[in-house]
Order: C-alpha cells, then structure tokens, then sequence
C-alpha cells in the first residue's frame, strides 16, 4: 500500500518538476490554451454536457464528468483510440486489443479496440459521437466466461480530430438507455472550421520494426454570410507490423529463464508455452488387432489400443527410423517431460501487432435557415486493412489417414504394383492391405506461416433540425451507421487434405516425417511440395456486418419556470432505433459443406482444420423509447440559508420497449449541495441495465476448442500415489465446447450511487491561478450478469459425480480404449475415456459488485513566465466482487467436505482486485505548459500492481507484476509571420524512460501495457 502511494506522489511529482522547468524558460503570457477538466458548475454558453438533456443547466454541477481536450489529448501522444483510451484511469482492462491474437475467425481480429470504464466488461459502457450513439462493431470477443462480447471500436474515432473527450463516470440509463452502467464516453468532433490544416506525423518504438506514418487534413469555409459551415477532417495512418522476434519476452514462448532466479518460480513449466502441437504428430491405427508388433523378438510398436507417434531421433525412444530426423515411438507423445523440446515455439516469424492501413474522413455541415431554425449534417468512413502473420495451422478435429497413404508405415505391402518402400518390414499382425491411422495432434508447418487480412470499414451518416420553438430548445435527427468487417485467412480445407492423403504416390501428404533433428521446436525439415500444399489449402472468409438506424426527437428549456432557488429546466424526448447484425461464415464453417470421413463414415459440421463450426447467424431488434429530465433548483445563493449555498436536483428517468425481451424503465436522482461558495458535495443515484447482445440471443449453437485437467483423470494418478494433490496434476484434455443461445436472456440490471466533493478554494487570488479538487466514491451493484457454468466447473462436476457413481451429463467423452482401461487399473476408478465435448449455455447468473474511487487534482494558472495547466487523474478499485452460483457453492462444499481434493481449483470471484487487468490504482498526471510560439507538454501514467491469476507456484500463489509508471514527453514550437507562419514543430516521446511492460509467463499483459519502450514521434503542421 505505501509504494502504491509513493508511486502516486511520484506522478504528481513528476507533472510539478516539469512546470518548475518551463517555468524557468518561460517569458511572457501566451493565449489561453485548453486542459483536461472537470465539467464546470456553471457556465455562460449553454451547451449540453454529457450527462443532461438540458442545455445550460445548473445540475451539471453534480454531474462526475472529466472532460479531455485537444491539448490534454495531445500530451498522451496518442495516435489510435487504443492508445488514447489507456490514458483514462478509470478506463480498465482493453479485451479487445492487438496483443490478443485470436487464431481462427471466430473472433475479432484487425484494427479493433475496445472501451472498458470500471473494467466492467465490454458492452457496459456507452460510446457516443457528438451526442448520439456509434453503431456496434460487428464481430465479437470472448469475454469472460467465454461470454461473446460486442463493443464500440475505439479505433474507428477520429483521434486527431477530436476537439474533446467527455468522459460520465457515472450510470446513465435513465438518460441514453442500453449500455451506460460504468459510463458514457462523448466524442466531440472539431467543427465550425474557417481555413485549413496540414498535418504529418512519423514515429516508431526503439529496437522494433514498428513505425507509423500520418497524415492529417482539415478544411472548412463559412458561406452565406457566416449562417453556414462545411467542415472536412481527413486522415490516413500507415503502421508496420512489429514482429515477435522485436523484444524477447515476445520472441518465443518459453519465458521460463526470466523467472530463474525467483525460487517461487524457477522451474515453473508454466512459463514454457510451446504448444504441444507441432510437425511430431500423435496418431493411431484404426480398426487394429491392438498392439502393432514386428519380428524379430514379437518387439510393440504401438501402445494397446494401437497408438503411436513421431519424435526427433534425437529423444530416447525411437523404435524405427523414417528419416533423418526422425523416428517411431511407441504411445502418446510425453510432451510434459521427456519430449518437451518437441513442443512446438509458435512465436518465431509471427506478428506482435498487425501491419495497418487506416483511412479516416468526417465532415459536418451547417446552416442557420433563421434565427430560430438550424440544419445540421455529419457523414463519416472510417476504412482500415490489416495483416498479421500467426502460427501454421493445427488439426482441431482428428483426420483419418488412409491405408493407400504413400508414405504410411503400417501402409500396404504391394503399392503401385511394387513393394512398399515405406511400409515398416517384418509387421506381424498388419494386414496386407494395411491399416488407417488417425492423425491427432499436429501442425502443418510445411504448410507455412497464416496470414490474416482483415478489412474492416464504418460508415455514419447524419441529418437533423435544432432551433427554438417557444421557449424550448429542440433537436431532431435521423442518423444510419453501419460496420462490416470481412476477415479471410488461409486454412486447410479437410475434404480435400483427406483426398491428398489417400494418395499412393509421393505427391501425396506425408505426416510422418517429423519436424527438424537440431531444432525439434521450431520448423519441419522435410517438407510436402507447393502443390501438395496447394491441393488443400484455401482461403477461409467470414464478413459480419451491424447497422443502426435511430430517429429521436427532444426538447428542454433550462428557464421553464423562475422558482425561489433558480430556474427550473426540463428536457424530454422520444427515440426510435433499429439494430441489426449479420455474421456469414464461411460454407465450410456453418455446416453447408461439412466434413464426412471417407474412412470412418464420421461426419463434422466443420470442413476446416483448426476452426470450430459455427453457423451464420443474423438477428435485429427495435428499441423505442422517451425519457424525461428536471433539472430542480432548490436554493439559491440569493436566499442566504446558512450552509446551503446552493442546492440543485436533477430527476430523470427513461422507458425503453425492446422487440425481443420486453420493455425496461430506469430512474435517476442526482444532486449538488454547496456548503459554501467553492465546496460542493455531489452525489447520484440511478438504476441501468445492459440488453444482452444479439449474439447472445440469435445464435443456435456454436462450437469452441478448449482444453483443461482432466480432474477425474487426475483422481487416478491421486489414487496411485503418483500426485501428491490435484494441484499437481497435469492431465490435460482438449475438447469441443457446444455453448447453445438462450432466446430467454434478460437484461443485466445495476444499480448505481455515487458521493463525492468538489473544493475550488476562493481563498486563492485570480491571479494566483484556479485550483479544484475533486474525490468521489461510486458503486455498481449488477445482477444477471449473462455468462456460463464454465468447462472447468463441468469437469470438476463430472470428477464429484463419477466418484459417487454417477456422471455429468454435459460432458461427453469417448468409450475407454485399451490404453484407457490400462491406465485406470489399480485406481479403483471406473475406466473412462478421453473428453471429447462439453455442453453449456448462456444464463443470467448471481450480482458482482464493484466500487472505488476517483481523484483529481486540477491547476490552471496564467503568470509571466507561461500559461501552465495541471491535471492528476487517479482511480482507485476498492472492491470488485462476484457472488458464487449455487452449482458453483456445491462445488466449494465438497471440496471443504473433503468429497473431492482439496487442491481442486475453483474460481473465487470473492475479490478480483489486483487479478491480471484490474489494479488497484491507475493514475495520470499531466503538465502542459506555452509561452509565445513555445509549447511544452508532459503526461505520466502510473498502473499499480496486478497478480497473474494464470501464473502460480507450487502452493497456490500466484506471479505478482509490479506496478509502473511510465511518462512522456513534448515540446512543440509554432513559427509566426513569413512563409513559415503558423507553421508547427513537435517532437515528442512516450515512454521516454523506455520501461518494458512487466514480464509474466505468456509475456505481457496486452491488457493493461503495451509490448515495447521509448517510441519517439515528430509532427510538422501547417496551418492556412
């Protein structure tokens, strides 16, 4: 706790040193300049603050709004939404982000980044652009518990043209509806441009390929004599990929020598991510005598249920040599010990983050038909292409290899009218016709590199009234937005790679040749041809698609009527939308073309290698709704109440009608109570709710691969004493997860309140500068959060059942084999087979609470030295909780009863402060600083201490990643009069101090840090 607060102090610290500098340079006043800000309590232009209806209404005051402008953005140096949105500290973990590198299409890939306030979960916060929603992107996440996700792509904004960020730290149901339980996010667009703009950026992080290139334009005219404005933002971003082999904590996946010297974590195979997967394949014969043996001395080349595989001659074990690096051995591959440098090392060659190409436009229009009556329009695109380079493809779903197989072992002994040159001599119980085998566990790394292109693009498009009618403000508009984004990579088409492997020639696949002798990990060193390769290789596609159609009508009047404390205003309004979402995947996805074993008869949903099926799925609803707002004065400074300086209320509340599941009315009460003039106290009340997605809803039934321990698997090793307790275990399964749609879901509710101050002492002279504190505790109770039972919790389920002599009926395995039965001999356990597929579905499950507490500390001072602006954001996570589900409890008590081990691991969602993306502090501060033509930014940011939950030692506990602060840093000058007039130079460094993330065992977390140090950037702009 103390460094948690020294680090705090360090960050403000590092913000004042900086203006201590520049004040030292410093020479004359400049021009006012903007800075980050709390939303005023009061202001002279009425406008509407995210948070209220009403324009220029006095309850803003009690409204927690932290409002970001183009020079607060500035001093981030952020060039994408991803890397503006991780400088917010009440932002959470980024689910959505480069790093999470999803290895099929059945997730979302490409240019996209999600927004997270209170690491609630994606889809709890409310995205909004220029006052009115932002259309969903169309492919989802994983979030937790598996649950599909969609959220707003934060890379679709306009960073550079943005003129500020408005950020509700409080529900907001009762005002904008669906989604706005952590917070609404308000993009505010530069408009009403009289001239123009040129812009160029270049930068890159130190020691990597990653560079980014920019250009910026903006124009704009007033016409018809000042009543009219076009206003036009143009923008393209080339970024080039970084690769693994960039940094080292990415450059490969076994980490394991930087946790040598913890004596918790030294030796720990966690930090060895090499999937078991490679070129050395597990395979079986099919429809056998049992075990395979040769002469001389009867000598077992296969396990009893006839398994088998390939490893480097290098291992022990080898029983027949096939080439020059490798052999035969008898069984499954021990991957976990003897064989473990034949995992395979996916990171080599691979991309940290994609190469892009984003294009960015937004225009806004406007005209003034009378004093009265105004017609408005926007039209945005936002267009990006991406490439990334993962590992080659694995098999998912096990294939059947002909006998007539060229290069079979156990194969014919008369092929193409000759003797068979790869048929093992001497086979004693082998037909000679030969037998089938079954190809399990493998990667076609012959098959190269996969490359991913996605494309994804946004389009938005505007149309409205506003004016005065009577004495009421109104606004009216029609707005359609629509994302797609097609994803298409190359994979392995099974019908056609079982054709190839029936071949009885040598164009034929050969997966038994085994990867490389020297380099077991990595590569394949006798690899099948381009054409072989071609004759099943193909591009798989996928294209969603989601639209938003939204009509609204509103109304307020911040002066209804003239009450003893103020003016009492009002807002209300109707809206209407239609959602809608489209994913169409591809043919040999979505069971069109499915994959029927020419040997075995055994069919698969799925003809593709590595990608679970999944059917295409669209769904849409119809939201309509009207809310209502008061904006209550209560007491005024004019009627002198003792330590009621003044006391506003706001009161809203918003009904909305959903097409699938019903209708939903959320309340709201807010207020601000000054003691005095310059110490208020706020607080807030509110009710919200989140719909569940229209994945969620629509789809039928999809599947998922997974894997985890086998925990009745591992009851035996208990049983014979090779484990000590369940925590050693390492049986671990690979499975299809078959998660069903649940068309009976209801929305998520929560409950909101939040309490706060705001000091802005009038002691302090004006020319001393203006000061405000801010402190607020807020709290989000939800209950029906959609998820699942959860694998892990189905198998330990299954593990307590079969022990009482029954099973569970969602997890299905396959009939024990020989090996199966020989395995569970002198256990006193029922012989079972491996785990093939566990059934689950999506549910409304018990609350989770989460609350903390939010900090500022806000400077503006004009002196003779410069203009100097001052901010330090913290968020502090006091309590992030979830109650257990009653199947989930039944699973605690047996393990406190001693029904099942004690070791066996369960989730306790009791507290996840400090779990991977949730730590306790994250803070920024900033310092901006000008004078003349001379402007000097500073930023600093500061996430405290997190546990990787994935990561644990011998006892239990799990790697602790130290907390860090990283700062950056620019300095900008803008030329006057001559040919460089208004022209501008900045150079600028994040992460000047080039701090990597903190290293844990799959690397860093993407979640919270970025993969690599000090990225140094320079803009030239012009301005005309």
């Amino acid at each position: 706790m103390k460094k948690g607060y020294r680090q705090i102090a360090l960050t403000a610290g590092s913000a004042l040193s900086v203006l201590m500098i520049a004040q030292a340079h410093a020479q004359e006043v400049p021009a006012p300049a903007a800075a980050e800000q709390e939303a005023p309590a009061e202001k002279t232009d009425e406008i509407v603050v995210v948070g209220t209806q009403i324009k220029g209404a006095s309850t803003t005051a009690a409204l927690p709004v932290t409002v970001m402008d183009a020079s607060q953005i500035d001093a981030t140096g952020a060039l994408s939404g991803d890397e503006l949105f991780r400088a917010i500290p009440q932002a959470g973990d980024v689910t959505f982000n480069e790093s999470n590198n999803p290895q099929t299409s059945n997730a979302a890939r490409g240019d996209v980044n999600s927004i997270n306030l209170r690491n609630l979960g994606v889809g709890n916060t409310l995205v909004l652009l220029n006052g009115r929603r932002l259309v969903n992107h169309p492919t989802s996440q994983a979030g937790d518990g598996n649950v599909p996700v969609l959220g707003y792509n934060a890379n679709s904004l306009p960073v550079a043209g943005i003129q500020r960020l408005e950020i509700l730290r409080d529900g907001a149901a009762a005002i904008y509806g669906s989604d706005a339980v952590a917070g609404v996010v308000n993009t505010v667009t530069k408009s009403n441009i009289n001239g123009g703009s040129l812009d160029f950026r270049i930068g890159g992080a130190e020691g990597t390929h990653r560079r980014e290139y920019q250009a910026t334009g903006t124009v704009g005219a007033n016409f018809a004599e000042g009543r009219g404005n076009i206003s036009l933002y143009l923008d393209y971003t080339h970024r080039t990929a970084q690769l693994a082999e960039d940094e080292p904590y990415t450059a490969t996946d076994n980490l394991m020598s930087y946790f040598a010297n913890d004596p918790a974590f030294a030796g720990n195979l966690t930090a060895d991510g090499r999937a078991t997967q490679s070129p050395w394949a597990n395979l079986a014969v099919v429809g056998g005598p049992g075990t395979i043996r040769r002469s001389p001395g009867n000598q077992a080349l296969t396990s009893s249920a006839g398994a088998f595989h390939i490893q480097s001659l290098a291992n022990a074990g080898c029983l027949v040599t096939l080439n020059a690096d490798s052999c035969l051995g008898s069984g499954t591959r021990a991957t976990a010990t003897t064989l473990r440098s034949e995992r395979f090392d996916t990171r080599p060659g691979t991309t940290v983050s994609p190469s892009i190409d984003r294009y960015n436009s937004f225009a806004s229009a406007h005209y003034d038909i009378s004093d009265k009556l105004t017609v408005y329009g926007e039209a945005g695109f936002y267009y990006a292409e991406t490439t990334r380079i993962q590992p080659p493809t694995i098999n998912l779903n096990a294939i059947v290899i002909p006998a007539s197989n060229y290069w079979n072992p156990f194969g014919p002994t008369i092929l193409n009218g000759a003797a068979n040159p790869n048929r093992i001599p001497n086979l004693t119980n082998v037909p000679a016709a030969g037998l089938a085998v079954r190809l399990s566990t493998y990667r076609f790394v012959d098959a190269g590199m996969q490359e991913v292109k996605v494309a994804n693009w946004q389009s938005r498009f505007l149309g409205g009234l506003k004016g005065e009618i009577g004495t009421f403000d109104f606004d009216t508009a029609l707005l359609y937005s629509a994302a797609q984004s097609t994803d298409v990579s190359n994979a392995i088409n099974m019908t056609a790679l079982q054709k190839n492997l029936a071949l009885s020639t040598p164009e034929a696949y050969n997966p038994f040749s085994g990867g490389c002798n020297a380099t077991p990990s990595l590569g394949d060193c006798s690899p099948a041809s381009a054409t072989t390769i071609d004759s099943f290789q193909f591009d798989l596609k996928r294209r969603s698609k989601t639209t938003l159609a939204l009509a609204d009508f509103k109304m307020s009047n911040a002066r209804l009527l003239s009450l003893p404390g103020g003016n009492l205003g009002v807002a209300f309004g109707i809206e209407g939308r239609r959602e809608t979402q489209r994913d169409d995947r591809d043919p040999n996805l979505n069971g069109d073309i499915g994959f029927v074993d020419m040997v075995t008869g055994e069919t698969n949903l799925s003809n593709v290698a590595a990608v679970s099926p999944t059917p295409s799925t669209q769904g849409g609803r119809t939201v309509l709704s009207a809310f209502a707002e008061l904006a209550v004065p209560v007491v005024s400074p004019d009627m002198h109440i003792p330590l009621v300086h003044r006391l506003d209320v706001q009161l809203a509340g918003r009904y909305e009608h959903y097409s699938d599941f019903g209708s939903v009315a959320k309340p709201k009460v807010a207020a601000a109570w000054d003691l005095v003039d310059g110490f208020r106290i706020r607080g807030s009340w509110s009710q919200g709710f989140r719909a569940p997605n229209l994945e969620q809803t629509n789809t039928v039934a999809y599947s998922r691969l997974g894997s985890n321990n086998d925990y009745y698997r591992c009851a035996v090793d208990l049983a014979k004493a090779a484990i000590s307790n369940m925590g050693a275990c390492a049986r671990s399964s690979s499975y299809s997860i078959f998660v069903s749609g649940n068309p009976d879901l209801k929305p998520e509710n929560s409950t909101n309140w939040t309490l706060g101050t705001v000091i802005q002492p009038k002691f302090i002279p004006e020319s001393a500068g203006r000061l405000t504190l801010t402190a607020d505790f807020w709290s989000i109770q939800q209950t029906g959060i959609v998820g699942q039972f959860g694998p892990q919790n189905a198998l330990v389920l299954d593990y307590l059942l079969r022990l009482q002599g029954s099973s569970n009926p969602n997890v299905v395995r396959a009939a024990a084999n020989a090996d199966d039965v020989t395995f569970f001999n002198g256990s006193g356990l029922a012989p079972v087979g491996a785990v093939t597929r566990i059934n689950d579905q999506f549910v409304n499950l018990l609350p989770q609470t989460v609350q903390g507490i939010d900090l500022a500390l806000l400077y503006n001072v004009r002196t003779g030295l410069g203009k100097f602006d001052l901010a330090i954001n913290g968020a502090r996570l006091t309590k992030f909780s979830r109650d257990t589900p009653p199947a989930v409890q039944e699973l605690f008590d047996a393990r406190s009863a001693g029904d099942i081990d004690a070791a066996t691991p369960l989730t306790d969602a009791s507290n996840l402060i400090q779990q991977r993306g949730k730590p306790k502090w994250r803070v920024t501060g900033s310092l901006t600083w000008s004078l003349d033509g001379w402007q000097i930014g500073a930023f600093s940011n500061y996430i405290s201490s997190v546990y990787d939950t994935n990561f644990l030692d011998a006892n239990g506990n799990p790697y602790k990643l130290d907390g860090q602060t990283t700062y950056n840093l620019y300095v900008q000058y803008r030329f006057k009069g001559g040919v460089l007039d208004d022209t501008r130079i900045r150079l600028g460094a994040r992460n000047i101090f080039d701090k990597q993330p903190p290293i844990t065992a799959d690397g860093y977390l993407g979640s919270l840090y970025n993969p690599y140090g000090r990225y140094l950037y320079m803009t030239i702009g012009k301005r005309f």
